[in-house]
């Protein structure tokens, strides 16, 4: 097809991201299906970015993820000064068809304060819709500016100006679901696991807990705020505490992890990321907030591995309960479902893996938002007419 988007990722991490990066793997996923589907992608992001695109524009040469939980005052400028860069760039071309924005609240902000005359734009919402009532609830993009969620119901939560804009909902991909129903049985180990950014919503602390109680060895794996790897976060000594994420690590989640039944091995990626989820028994959410979106849930699903969370956020919506997974709103519960889970069929999250969370899914559905988007956007210039 004939469009051209401005793919927006923002300032924090290159795309493909090194490790850790949900929203620049999730953009990393989309961009080579749409070039598949004849779209012409601009993507706007940092200069250390090796995505194939059609054009790259960047404010910034490396990602500044480092900075995104300093104070305030410290790093308000960052998202500033790279939407800045886009905004100069709509306003100096007119071969951009529509801006497709990943960057949180200040992409919003910024891209509707534009006016009439600024190409229209999907923003992706890829976060708790609780945070920022007053951008939420007061928003007034007209015609032109339109958003979507990633999950029904991250949008079923949302304010009700909010859902005025909203085109619908696209839940995440991942390259591991393109055949999985053909992927070999992968040896399954004992131990089960905790992928993500740890943080007291992602609950590793209570992760920690019930695979003591339970006896079920346990890997945390992600990041500690902007500390990769264990040796990372130990030569940071006390300035690691003025990160929340890091002090919630040391407060709360650091004196249950003994190096035998409950480790943190930091960052994991690619293949060694593969391997660790493709052998596990199960994959733990212990949830405590209403995930909006879940790239680790149905990574897991197309890697074999069966998903056992809290029934919070998208978690009904991308698991089903019995056959891919096992889901409780008592967290008491967790510790039985984890050993149950080895009673599932890896072979069913596989194939439910491969029907539904492709790329080549999530992106036809975008193209068909871009669509509607540029629809309702020319609906009053026409009626004008």
């Amino acid at each position: 097809m004939s469009l051209t988007v401005l793919m927006n990722a923002g300032p924090w991490l290159s795309v493909p991201p090194p490790g850790y990066g949900g929203i620049e793997n999730v953009i990393a996923t989309l961009v080579p299906e749409l070039r598949r589907l004849g779209v012409k992608v601009i993507l706007a992001s940092v200069d250390s970015s090796t995505l194939p695109v059609d054009e790259k524009i960047s404010v910034f040469p490396d990602g500044q993820f480092a900075a995104l939980q300093r104070p305030y005052n410290q790093v308000c400028g960052i998202s500033q000064a790279h939407l800045n860069g886009v905004v100069r760039q709509l306003h100096s071309r007119d071969d951009i068809d529509l801006v497709h924005d990943h960057v949180e609240a200040v992409g919003l902000a910024t891209l509707t304060a534009m006016g009439p005359d600024a190409p229209p734009v999907l923003h992706t919402l890829h976060w708790d819709l609780a945070k920022h009532p007053e951008l939420y609830g007061n928003l007034d993009g007209g015609h032109r500016v339109r958003v979507n969620g990633v999950s029904a119901s991250q949008l079923a939560r949302a304010p009700g100006a909010l859902r005025a804009h909203s085109v619908g909902h696209v839940h995440l991909s991942t390259p591991l679901a393109v055949d999985a129903h053909r992927r070999r049985r992968a040896a399954k180990g004992d131990y089960a696991v905790v992928l993500g950014r740890i943080n007291p919503g992602k609950g590793q602390d209570l992760g920690a807990r019930v695979a003591q109680r339970v006896g079920v060895p346990l890997v945390l794996a992600g990041p500690v705020g902007p500390y990769h790897r264990p040796e990372d976060l130990a030569a940071a000594g006390e300035e690691a505490r003025q990160n929340p994420d890091a002090r919630f690590f040391l407060e709360q989640v650091a004196p249950h992890v003994d190096g035998d039944l409950v480790r943190w091995v930091g960052t994991v990626a690619g293949r060694e990321r593969d391997d660790l989820v493709a052998g596990a028994r199960a994959t733990l959410f212990p949830l405590r907030w209403e995930e909006p979106g879940g790239t680790a849930v149905v990574e897991s699903l197309a890697l074999g591995t069966p998903v056992v969370s809290t029934a919070r956020g998208c978690l009904p919506e991308l698991v089903e309960h019995g056959r891919t997974g096992l889901l409780t709103s008592d967290e008491e519960e967790l510790g039985e479902l984890l050993l149950a889970a080895s009673l599932l069929d890896e072979g069913e999250c596989r194939r439910t893996a491969a029907t539904r969370f492709t790329p080549a899914v999530m992106a036809e559905r975008y193209v068909a938002l871009y669509e509607r988007v540029g629809q309702l956007a020319a609906a009053p210039r026409l009626q004008a007419a």
